[in-house]
């Protein structure tokens, strides 16, 4: 009886440790991965390979046949202009030289006896003449006498002539006699020898080559084959950076000299010519040598730049559960469901797509300030009539914006006051972003929300833009700034790179048509009349600098085993990291999240663990940025299932 009591009590013991732990077993936190910013430098560049050669380079041969009987130059001599580098066997050619000069005294022998004959002649004319006179002679022996007398003039002046041509003969015969000795035409270094002692040149159709001079190899050059992609960031005086086999801890700079048109295809791919000037004052550098080569765009030292796998990171709606976290206001409207039951993730870059439904229990007619606030630009919740979850809105005209355009990625900046009227059944009138129906106080009053809301950047550069379109004659605004009324329709801009622009009266941005627009999206800036007055002398002084502006984008911080987003300004990027401009955001040194990996997705099997595809961004990424409207930047991707 007491082994039964004692079994059943072990039983009911291990089956109270099983329970207490199975229900006190604890859930597995998420895995987070983080890397620091940091300071240093960042370049844009342009790779490409390319082989050093000599700046100027002089083959020499020889212009007559003949045995090398002297080499006096080898590979590596230092020679100068002038300087006897070789000879050929004379003996063939002072033989013509003897020959020529014996043709030339015959010639002068007979020009002395055509002498002596023009003289008889001209003697005997004289007697005819006066024998004649006398009539002791008729008219036939006169004519004679006087044609005897032209004749030995001619021959006279042909024996002249034979005299030129054998004279003519000794020169030449004399300078392919000097050829046989060949000398240095610049100061320079022999790279080549292409000849031995003993042997045969034959210069009958061509030259023969004997020798490579290349005149100064303390100046070199790079000659790089630049993809037809990136030729159209190239400029001359562009700083490069390349490195050798020979030397591979070493870095040798240059600087680019001319980007030639001239095309090479090579299996459909298409580069260009690049020459690099580069300095060689060590001799280090020799030609023939292949740089792996760096063509600085831009470079930007000590500055604050982050990790390009912190911006691509996309948190779902699966990690804020994970960890216990409430969705941030500015994100609940992405994950919300909108028109036709779909996800959307939109609006998680500037001039994103159009969200989904508001956030529960939020108010239909105002969006929430601090959505406001976190939200970049051109990504601001609707102010009012905002599709609720479900609900399809059909098409409207004069709305500013495409159809169904919640899935279209169009920026929300070029819808007008359209919608508004459309939902509430008045009458389309067109407008700009719901500012046609304010009283002039309400309009002041959001403006300076707006200028409020900026930081000193970007209010310098909206007052900027201001100016400029007041200088232009445009009396558009930007996004909810002012603006005419207009049809709000799809049209065809000419000066607008995009294709279709919206239409929404007067001027505005993110490719809005009406007013003269640059390609980069900036308002064009006015004709420079002294450049346009000076004509360049090459086709490269016709291209202006590279101009860079800045993107937006964002990136999640890990405070307190919770996720905060950063929106940051951004520069230029060397493909692994990005310059941070706003340095008021972040800090160096500071822990960025790159991927979060809930207990979930580690239960995944290999390779689906990570559903965002954080690391990789040539996969579709749930939640990222979709492809931007006519006003740019990223949002709108779809998280359809």
């Amino acid at each position: 009886m007491k082994k039964l009591i004692t079994i059943v009590v072990l039983l009911i013991a291990i089956g109270a440790a099983g329970a207490f732990y199975y229900a006190n077993r604890g859930e597995k936190e998420p895995t987070i991965t983080t890397v620091k910013t940091s300071r240093g430098d960042i370049v844009d560049g342009v790779g490409a390979t390319g082989t050093l050669q000599a700046v100027t380079t002089v083959t020499v041969g020889t212009q007559v046949s003949g045995i090398v009987q002297e080499m006096y130059a080898d590979f590596n001599s230092i020679v100068k202009k002038g300087q006897v580098i070789a000879r050929l066997d004379p003996s063939l050619l002072q033989t013509q030289v003897e020959t020529a000069q014996a043709n030339l005294t015959n010639a002068n022998a007979n020009l002395e006896r055509q002498k002596v004959v023009v003289a008889d002649a001209q003697s005997k004319l004289t007697r005819a003449k006066e024998l004649a006179d006398r009539q002791l002679i008729n008219k036939v022996d006169l004519e004679n006498a006087e044609v005897t007398a032209k004749q030995a003039d001619a021959q006279l002046k042909s024996t002249q002539s034979q005299i030129v041509q054998a004279e003519a003969a000794v020169n030449k015969a004399k300078v392919d006699l000097d050829h046989t000795v060949i000398t240095a035409p610049i100061d320079g270094i022999v790279i080549k020898r292409s000849v031995d002692k003993g042997q045969t040149v034959a210069a009958s159709m061509s030259a023969p080559e004997l020798f490579i001079i290349a005149a100064d190899l303390t100046q070199m050059q790079v000659n790089a084959n630049i993809d037809e992609s990136d030729v159209g960031r190239i400029r001359p005086h562009e700083a490069v950076t390349f490195r050798v086999d020979a030397y591979p801890t070493d870095t040798f700079h240059g600087e680019v000299r001319q980007v030639r048109l001239n095309p090479t295809t090579v299996q459909n791919v298409v580069t260009y010519s690049t020459v690099i000037d580069v300095p060689n004052p060590d001799y280090r550098l020799t030609p023939g040598m292949t740089a792996n080569v760096i063509i600085e765009i831009a470079r930007r030292t000590n500055v604050l730049r982050i990790p390009n796998a912190a911006l691509r990171f996309r948190p779902t709606k699966e990690i804020f559960e994970a960890l216990h976290q409430p969705l941030p206001p500015e994100l609940e409207r992405g994950f919300a469901r909108g028109p036709g039951g779909q996800r959307n993730a939109g609006g998680q870059g500037p001039g994103g797509g159009t969200p989904g439904a508001p956030a529960p229990n939020a108010p239909a007619s105002a969006p929430s300030s601090a959505a406001q606030s976190a939200a970049p630009q051109g990504s601001q919740p609707r102010p009012s009539g905002t599709a609720t979850a479900g609900q399809t809105q059909p098409p409207r005209q004069g709305s500013g914006q495409a159809p169904a355009n919640a899935q279209n990625g169009q920026p929300r900046e070029n819808r007008g006051q359209g919608d508004q009227q459309a939902r509430d059944g008045q009458p389309n009138q067109g407008g700009r972003g719901g500012f046609a129906n304010m009283t002039p106080e309400e309009r002041q009053k959001r403006m300076q929300e707006r200028m409020a809301a900026m930081t000193p950047e970007e209010r310098a550069q909206f007052e900027e833009r201001m100016k400029q379109r007041q200088a232009n004659g445009g009396g558009g605004g930007r996004g909810n700034f002012g603006g005419g009324q207009g049809q709000g329709n799809f049209q065809r801009n000419g000066n607008n790179p995009g294709g279709g622009s919206f239409n929404g009266g007067g001027q505005g941005r993110n490719n809005a048509s009406g007013g003269n627009r640059s390609t980069s999206g900036q308002p064009a800036r006015p004709a420079d009349t002294k450049s346009a007055a000076a004509t360049p002398t090459t086709i490269d002084a016709m291209f202006a600098p590279i101009q860079f502006q800045e993107t937006r984008g964002r990136a999640w911080l890990l405070v307190n085993k919770e996720l905060k987003l950063v929106s940051l300004r951004l520069g230029i990027s060397d493909g692994t990291y990005t310059e941070v401009l706003n340095d008021d955001a972040l800090q160096a040194d500071q822990d960025v999240v790159t991927s979060v990996i809930t207990p979930d997705m580690a239960n995944r099997p290999a390779g689906q663990q990570n559903n965002q595809n954080n690391n990789n961004p040539l996969l579709p990424q749930r939640g990222g940025r979709g492809p931007g409207g006519p006003g740019g930047g990223g949002g709108g991707g779809g998280r359809g299932r």
